[in-house]
């Protein structure tokens, strides 16, 4: 797979003193987590990979480390009072993973720095003033500077399945988070010619999400970027195959575990990056003037051996672009 590089690192570096990229002797440091889901059956989650990143620039859980751990459970309106519990709590730093969790700790405080990673567009969202100077106390890592790929990865999903006039939207029931994702997506599917009927995932019931995708008589799936889905993918991922929908992904990392393809960043990447961040802040460095960066190149994923299971034979202009093919 091509390297993936991401701006602004070498002047953003550059930017910080010396002395604030040095860690003090002795001292143990604490950051918040901020969470919109329950927590994670497994290790490929930000949960688990920032902390881990987090060592590889000597800040050690358990050793001069400590990680609180806030998770909404999927219930959006708790996100409030856990970004206040960790703001009393005197981190030194927030991650917050997705723009409600965002936006609620932003308001819990404005001193506590907080770093995000995601893919929503902050300026748009009044998160930061702007990508290059945030001007506050939040900056982070997006995967596209001035919108979320949907529209791309719908054009990708209909390049796989020209056969598929009418291709499902499956949203988390807070629509509200997915506002620009589901415009961006219409555009692109009124330009393409397909019909999109939008589909909301209630209280995990996963089964009857795809019994209504199959009652609106879909011929392929397209994933919204959502950080349920990226916990809940193994669900997703068996439920298209058992319906036999091909389906498109936010993240490498579905595409891994069976989604038939994906296009954009890679989580492990981008949850490094957005660990350099934090990394960063706890060695002294302003949030306010730490430009918000985003990947200097985006991937297309496939995974053959899911094609092959749906009987899907993919276009060979479409696969000469896969920079990750899963055979």
């Amino acid at each position: 797979m091509r390297r993936r590089r991401f701006l602004g690192l070498a002047a953003a570096a550059a930017a910080v003193p010396a002395s604030a990229r040095a860690q003090v002797p002795g001292r143990n440091y604490r950051i918040g987590m901020l969470m919109p889901t329950a927590p994670p059956a497994d290790g490929v989650n930000a949960a688990a990979m920032i902390p881990q990143a987090l060592g590889t620039h000597g800040f050690v859980a358990g050793r001069n480390l400590a990680v609180e751990r806030r998770y909404a459970g999927g219930d959006i309106a708790r996100l409030g009072a856990l970004a206040q519990e960790l703001a009393g709590a005197g981190v030194d730093a927030i991650v917050a993973i997705g723009p409600a969790a965002v936006a609620a700790a932003r308001r819990a405080t404005a001193a506590t720095p907080i770093v995000f990673y995601g893919n929503f567009d902050p300026v748009a969202l009044g998160l930061v003033a702007s990508l290059a100077r945030p001007g506050g106390n939040v900056t982070g890592v997006v995967i596209a500077p001035d919108g979320t790929l949907a529209a791309k990865r719908l054009e990708l999903l209909a390049e796989a399945v020209p056969a598929a006039r009418r291709i499902a939207f499956l949203a988390p029931a807070d629509a509200a988070a997915m506002t620009l994702q589901v415009e961006e997506t219409r555009r692109a599917a009124t330009r393409l010619g397909v019909e999109l009927p939008l589909v909301t995932v209630r209280e995990g019931n996963y089964e009857r999400a795809f019994a209504e995708i199959v009652a609106a008589r879909a011929g392929a799936l397209f994933v919204a970027g959502s950080t349920f889905f990226v916990r809940d993918r193994a669900a997703i991922i068996a439920l298209a195959a058992r319906h036999r929908l091909p389906a498109t992904y936010e993240w490498r990392e579905q595409v891994d575990a069976g989604g038939l393809m994906a296009y954009g960043s890679a989580l492990a990447g981008t949850t490094a990056r957005a660990a350099d961040f934090v990394a960063r802040v706890l060695r002294g460095a302003r949030p306010a003037e730490m430009a918000v960066e985003q990947p200097s190149s985006l991937d297309l994923s496939i995974n053959l051996k899911t094609a092959r299971a749906l009987g899907l034979k993919l276009p060979q202009a479409l696969l000469l672009r896969a920079e990750v093919v899963v055979e």
